[in-house]
């Protein structure tokens, strides 16, 4: 199994202190997050999108490009590129240069989206959204695929002989499919061959499973492998050296966060933290208790990938790098010996770029 870090970069005040950090503080600490997870052993960093208050996530290229520069080996995820709302262009230039820019090391998860600002501010129907992300998709696969692509659809203006550039260091990157409930959005990976990425957030464990069998039952229908399908799945996790402790630091962040979320689809029947670290998907608890958990969610949706988001009403950098640390010291190890890994990414850093020419001459 591999493991990453992933954040929508909300920007709230810390649950307990009140206190708020500034739009340029925020992005900063994100950047420092994904540099944390990258000397700890992480695999991957993952920025999601959002385009309303409380988050700061509106543009994940910049955060992402900003994050390439500062590391070497971590894998780059969007978790998730809203691509019904945007222009397929204009995501296939952005991401093509963040892998540019990273040597490769990009991984695109797209979704429809659910939460409402996109479509207003980007002049969307809420109608159209499943049509969108399926055009919207066609076009982004050929753009990274092929050159001078001549096109036209429903929803944008047709193209001839256009090539996007820079084209993807990669050929292409893998583009994984994101949902939380969506069957139709996995559906759609599916039937073009692609990794799905569970949200495994708010919702029971039982639902996220019924979504990932439906995903692999249209994946044989649609004659690939059964083998090869891939998930990944996220989670909110809190971890302290023991039970007690975790559930105690972390229940004032957990149900402030709770009581704030007024987005379809993001509401969680699980309201005290006591009720979702026993029977909701979050991680939270002690090393052991984390692992077993996995280990449990493992067995229901058979995922090669596990994201983690520490950021939950404002809590302090310095408790989510102490939630890292502690993982990566206690939980990855285990994980990792007992779920051997199936990622077909490099199993070494990615070698460092070449310098430029001239480089060092003044």
């Amino acid at each position: 199994m591999r493991f990453g870090v992933m954040t929508l970069i909300d920007n709230v005040p810390d649950a307990l202190s009140g206190h708020l950090l500034s739009p340029s503080e925020r992005l900063r600490e994100v950047v420092e997050l994904a540099v944390l997870a990258e000397e700890l052993g992480f695999d991957a960093f993952g920025v999601g999108e959002r385009h309303g208050p409380p988050f700061l996530s509106s543009s994940p290229p910049a955060v992402l490009g900003a994050i390439a520069a500062r590391t070497h080996r971590i894998r780059l995820f969007t978790t998730v590129t809203v691509i019904s709302t945007l222009d397929p262009v204009r995501v296939a230039e952005d991401y093509a240069t963040v892998d540019q820019l990273s040597g490769g090391r990009l991984e695109l998860t797209i979704g429809k989206g659910n939460a409402p600002e996109p479509w207003q501010l980007f002049g969307r129907e809420v109608a159209d959204q499943y049509a969108l992300q399926e055009e919207n998709y066609e076009l982004l696969r050929r753009l990274w695929s092929e050159e001078k692509v001549t096109w036209s659809g429903r929803f944008r203006p047709p193209l001839k002989e256009a090539t996007a550039l820079p084209r993807p260091y990669q050929q292409p990157p893998t583009i994984w499919h994101g949902s939380a409930t969506s069957e139709r959005s996995v559906e759609l990976a599916a039937l073009w061959g692609d990794p799905v990425f569970a949200a495994n957030a708010v919702q029971p464990v039982a639902n996220y499973a019924k979504l990932i069998d439906h995903y692999r039952a249209r994946w044989e229908d649609y004659g690939h492998d059964p083998s090869a399908a891939v998930v990944g799945s996220g989670g909110i996790l809190y971890a302290a050296p023991d039970d007690h402790t975790a559930r105690r630091e972390f229940a004032p962040y957990y149900e402030t966060a709770v009581a704030a979320r007024d987005v379809p689809g993001n509401n969680t029947p699980f309201r005290t933290l006591d009720d979702a670290a026993d029977h909701g998907p979050v991680l939270v608890g002690s090393p052991r208790r984390i692992t077993d958990k996995i280990l449990e969610q493992h067995h229901a949706y058979g995922h090669t990938l596990q994201f983690f988001s520490v950021e939950s009403a404002g809590l302090p950098f310095h408790r989510k790098a102490e939630v890292l640390r502690l993982t990566a010291a206690e939980v990855l190890p285990q994980l990792r010996a007992e779920l051997p890994d199936q990622l077909p990414w490099p199993a070494a850093p990615a070698p460092a770029l070449p310098p430029l020419a001239g480089e060092g001459v003044r």
